[in-house]
């Protein structure tokens, strides 16, 4: 097909597709689907060769969300039946992300749930990283606490963060369909003050919430505009209890379409295959390490994953290799990019580069470049209580239910009893 020929070369000199090229690739044909998943590999290995990032959740609180947003388990008034807990100490989170350290993780994600974090829990996660790199000097530590206010990014960045994470999710079209409580802009605002801080940017998206093919196209340039140096792909879990509890829309061939069209759209920047990958994707799994050049190592937040030894062992059938710590995940433009910006405002900065978050946060991603060549039941530690359920006023609009799409498994999706906030060992 001609458009993959010229999706290949814009990706090799890191030129954008147009609108219509994206377009295009989610709408091929499933016969085309292998030669889509070759035309991106080809993209794939060009900047980051057979390597693969593994990465580790680790959810320092879990539920008890103020937030509405309707793909989320740990929403206003969840009644998912997931576990709820206040904050891990900082010994029990570094605890488990050494689990995570131990099976091959390179960058540990420490997640909580709720709005943002206060001043008070800014210094308890900065705690929490002392903790981990303490123990584990090489590992990366990415937070995840939700929209920041000012001072606190630069605040997370002294204490040794390396990354920041926060998702745009969908277009901002249709982000008031999904979410009520904040705003498509707030998202944009936060993972700006991460790059302003020095730290690397981490926004991704969430596909199979019922948005259209525009609605994919927009979100992906939306976040190649923003520059972040990681795009996690999460793909709809619609655990029950939630509004989208009916969307599955997703096929595993429309997922490896989803991916292409990142990797084309954002070939240089580390994109990871997150959130509903086995749920979706199931046998074809190993096709998406074509595509995306890093993964989240055994459970999620708050649902179970595949077992972190079947992970390393799809890995390495794929062909394949994990990624150790003594190589920077992205290329050098953006790694030195970082560094530049790291520096600037008084960061880690070489130790950025070094590290293997490899960032680049300011880099127009257009630039020219070298590719390189090569429970029990639910357990509480806290008093804290959440409205049963959301108010009228703050819902979204009433989902209507949806036919499954046609292979779905819809008896794939466990909620995480293992790990984190348990007394049990956890899947890594």
């Amino acid at each position: 097909m001609e458009l993959l020929n010229t999706l290949v070369d814009k990706g090799l000199r890191r030129e954008p597709p147009t609108r219509e090229e994206a377009l295009a690739v989610l709408a091929t044909a499933d016969d085309d689907l292998l030669d889509v998943v070759a035309a991106a590999g080809k993209v794939r290995r060009a900047w980051f060769g057979r390597r693969v990032k593994l990465n580790y959740l680790v959810n320092l609180k879990s539920g008890l969300c103020p937030e509405d947003c309707s793909y989320c388990s740990q929403r206003l008034g969840s009644q998912t039946g997931i576990l709820k807990y206040t904050w891990l100490k900082p010994e029990e989170a570094a605890a488990a992300a050494g689990a995570g350290v131990a099976g091959g993780a390179k960058r540990v994600c420490l997640v909580a749930s709720g709005r943002g974090p206060t001043d008070r829990d800014v210094e308890r996660v900065s705690r929490t990283i002392q903790a981990i790199k303490e123990q584990h000097e090489d590992v990366e530590v990415c937070a995840c606490l939700g929209l920041l206010s000012d001072g606190q990014a630069t605040r997370l960045r002294d204490a040794g963060a390396d990354a920041y994470n926060h998702n745009l999710n969908t277009s901002e079209a249709t982000y008031g369909d999904i979410t009520t409580t904040h705003t498509y802009a707030d998202r944009v605002t936060t993972v700006r003050q991460a790059q302003a801080a020095g730290m690397s940017a981490c926004s991704g998206l969430i596909a199979g919430m019922g948005e259209t093919d525009e609605d994919l196209v927009d979100v992906v340039f939306s976040l190649r505009e923003l520059d972040p140096d990681s795009v996690p792909v999460n793909f709809l879990i619609p655990i029950e209890g939630t509004p989208l509890a009916e969307k599955w829309h997703l096929t595993p061939q429309r997922c490896l379409r989803i991916l292409a069209m990142v990797r084309f759209v954002c070939p240089d920047v580390e994109v990871r295959l997150a959130g509903g990958r086995e749920i979706h994707l199931r046998s074809l799994q190993p096709l998406a390490l074509h595509l995306a050049n890093s993964i989240f190592l055994g459970d999620y937040l708050t649902t179970e994953g595949q077992a972190g030894k079947d992970d390393l062992a799809m890995i390495a059938d794929a062909g394949f290799e994990v990624e150790g710590t003594d190589t920077t995940t992205l290329p050098a433009h953006r790694a030195d990019a970082l560094a530049a910006v790291g520096a600037a405002c008084g960061g880690h900065g070489e130790a950025a580069a070094g590290c293997g978050s490899a960032g680049g946060g300011c880099a127009p991603c257009g630039d020219a470049a070298t590719p390189e060549t090569s429970e029990t039941p639910e357990t509480s530690k806290t008093s804290e209580t959440v409205p049963a359920t959301v108010p009228a006023e703050a819902a979204p609009a009433a989902v209507p239910a949806a036919t499954p799409a046609a292979g779905a498994r819809t008896d794939l999706v466990s909620v995480r009893r293992r790990g984190a906030g348990t007394d049990l060992p956890p899947n890594a």
